[in-house]
C-alpha cells in the first residue's frame, strides 16, 4: 500500500489546450523517462482523440537533446501525432528544437500581436533562424519572420507571420504573413516552389528559362504577387 502511495504523489501532470495551429500539451516537473511514459501513455487511452493531431509541446524546464527529440517525434508519429513545435524554458532545449525544424514559438491571438509599428529606430523583430535543409516532410511555422539557411525542398512547408528568406533554393510550398501581413515579401536564391502565398493572395511562379536562375523576391503589387530580382540597393538609397 505504501509503495503505491509514493507512486501515485510522483503522477506527472499533463495538461493539454486547444489552440489556433492543433493542441498544446504542457508537460509537469520529473525525470525525462517518466515525464514521456506518461505523455505516451495518456495518447495511447486516448488514441481515437489524438489521431492526427498536430501537436506543440511545452517541455518547460527539462533540458532534452537532439536523441531525446528524435526518439519522442519518432513515438508521437508512431500514435498519429504529428510534432510541430516544443517549447521551453532551456536555451539548449530551444536552439535543438530550432536545428531540428520545429517551432520554438506559438502564434498568439491577433489582438495581443503587435508586428506592424512603423518606427525609425532599429530594434529588430521576431525571426526563427532554421540552419538546415528542410526535408520533405519537414514543417516550420513561425509568428515572427522566418530564415532558412539551406534549401526548402518539395514536400516541405515553411509559414510566416512575417517575411520568409531562404538562403538557397525554394522548391518547397511557403505561406508569408499568415494573419494578414500584405506587406510580407518571400525572398530566395533560386526560386522554384511549389506553392507560394502571402496573406490570402497565392502566386503562380513565370516560366523561365533553367540558365536564368537569379535570387528573387517576391512581394504583393496590385492585388497580384509580383517577382522581382532581389539585389542589395545601391548605397546613397
Amino acid at each position: 500500500m505504501q509503495s503505491d502511495e509514493m507512486v501515485e504523489e510522483k503522477k506527472v501532470t499533463i495538461k493539454i489546450k486547444g489552440i489556433r495551429d492543433g493542441l498544446l500539451i504542457s508537460l509537469g516537473e520529473g525525470e525525462w523517462p517518466v515525464v514521456q511514459e506518461e505523455l505516451l501513455q495518456q495518447i495511447m487511452e486516448r488514441s481515437a482523440f489524438f489521431q492526427g493531431a498536430r501537436v506543440a509541446l511545452d517541455v518547460g524546464n527539462h533540458i532534452l537533446h537532439a536523441a531525446d527529440m528524435g526518439i519522442l517525434r519518432d513515438k508521437l508519429s508512431d500514435s498519429g501525432v504529428s510534432l510541430w513545435a516544443l517549447l521551453s524554458n532551456s536555451p539548449t532545449t530551444e536552439r535543438t528544437s530550432q536545428m531540428l525544424g520545429l517551432a520554438t514559438r506559438i502564434s498568439t491571438p491577433k489582438p495581443e500581436r503587435v508586428i506592424r509599428a512603423r518606427s525609425t529606430s532599429l530594434s529588430g523583430d521576431n525571426a526563427m533562424l532554421v540552419k538546415r535543409t528542410l526535408r520533405s516532410g519537414f514543417k516550420v511555422s513561425s509568428a515572427g519572420h522566418v530564415v532558412v539557411i539551406g534549401d526548402v525542398n518539395p514536400g516541405a512547408e515553411v509559414s510566416a507571420g512575417g517575411n520568409v528568406v531562404v538562403w538557397g533554393r525554394l522548391r518547397g510550398s511557403v505561406h508569408a504573413g499568415v494573419d494578414g501581413d500584405k506587406t510580407a515579401v518571400i525572398c530566395a536564391l533560386e526560386m522554384s516552389p511549389k506553392q507560394l502565398r502571402i496573406d490570402e493572395v497565392i502566386g503562380a511562379l513565370p516560366l523561365k528559362p533553367e540558365e536564368h536562375v537569379l535570387p528573387e523576391i517576391a512581394l504583393i503589387q496590385g492585388g497580384q504577387i509580383v517577382f522581382q530580382e532581389w539585389k542589395q540597393k545601391e548605397r546613397g538609397r
